[in-house]
């Protein structure tokens, strides 16, 4: 009797010991923002249903978005960290309070244009790669755009002059420098609370991609749109805690990073441009608009000065704020990286 109660006792311990080689691996995963299109149609399938596919359900995935979380800033990496989630994706500009080296990546005016932006991407990603993984014990995975960053604002305007003496939000603090630069106040103010605070007043304009700000519903609280991208690109970033990624072989890793690339990032890039163009469409009343029903912001003409004003508010002002901000090693780091592309040095 004592023998069979033994044996069982084996059997039972070598079934629990089992079990977590049979079972598929849980991966806890934050999206962007849920109701704008890169969440939509590129990271929540990936991640319920192109990556599980591909690793023959090795893997399976809880996913939630940074809206339903509702975390703010770099606390979502710290959480990230602390083995609450897996993966992550989130807004470059919202961690920088942490880590203020990511903020080299989207200086406004930097990157006039998708091609420039993804040279600037491919020169700091050595950078910020090791930057995230000191910060956050974080594995880089990807960098893909929002649409271009553009001006809605409540008050009419003519150009960047215009914004003197107003409250603009801007997503992060080197919008916020460049914004303050101009006479404006730049305020930080999480991008689900936008709407109501144009609608209360708090703010008299803000800064965001034209489709993200339609979709959002920007377009019923602003009345015109400056299309000069004065806030970059606002990019995303997907990470994953390194501790989690360790757990994986250099096969499994080698077979996410591909898949990444191929079915989330490049992707991401090919529909930036579309989408800049698109929610200026829906923004003004085109008939081009084909993502529901059109807005009736005026748009206003860009001034051929504010080009010229925005790279002077760059170098005397921004990159200047970065270095201080940084330290001299990011600012050394950032001129060998991002200054040999846009020739230009941060002091």
């Amino acid at each position: 009797m004592k023998r069979t109660a033994s044996l069982v006792a084996i059997l039972l311990v070598a079934c629990m010991l089992a079990t977590p080689a049979l079972a598929a691996e849980k991966l806890r995963v934050v999206g962007s923002w849920s109701s704008l299109t890169l969440y939509k149609n590129l990271e929540q399938p990936f991640w319920t249903t192109t990556l599980p596919e591909a690793m023959d359900g090795k893997v399976e995935t809880i996913m939630t978005s940074l809206d339903q979380i509702n975390i703010k800033g770099a606390a979502v990496l710290r959480q990230m960290q602390n083995g609450v989630f897996d993966v992550v994706h989130t807004v470059v500009d919202y961690v920088v309070s942490d880590c203020p080296e990511l903020a080299g990546l989207d200086l406004p005016a930097l990157a006039p244009d998708l091609e420039t932006a993804r040279k600037v991407v491919d020169a700091y990603w050595p950078v910020m790669e090791q930057a995230l993984e000191n910060t956050f014990n974080a594995k880089l995975l990807a960098l893909t755009p929002y649409p271009a960053q553009i001006l809605f604002s409540n008050v009419e305007i003519s150009g960047l002059a215009d914004l003197k003496g107003k409250k603009v939000r801007a997503s992060g603090w080197t919008t916020a420098a460049f914004l303050e630069a101009l006479g404006a106040a730049g305020v930080t103010i999480s991008f689900s609370e936008v709407p109501q605070s144009l609608q209360r007043g708090v703010v008299e304009g803000a800064v965001t991609g034209s489709l993200s700000g339609y979709n959002a519903g920007w377009g019923e609280v602003t009345s015109y749109l400056y299309p000069l991208p004065i806030g970059g690109w606002d990019y995303v970033m997907s990470v994953i805690s390194l501790d989690r990624w360790n757990q994986f072989s250099a096969e499994e890793q080698a077979q996410i990073e591909k898949l990444v690339k191929d079915k989330l990032e490049t992707p991401g890039w090919a529909v930036t441009n579309e989408e800049t163009n698109m929610g200026i469409y829906c923004l003004t009343g085109s008939e081009k608009c084909t993502c529901g029903n059109p807005a009736d912001l005026h748009l206003v003409e860009i001034q051929p000065g504010d080009f010229e004003l925005s790279r002077k508010i760059l170098v005397d002002t921004v990159l200047p704020a970065f270095a201080e901000e940084a330290g001299a090693e990011a600012a050394e780091r950032w001129n060998n990286s991002i200054g040999k592309v846009v020739d230009l040095q941060a002091k």
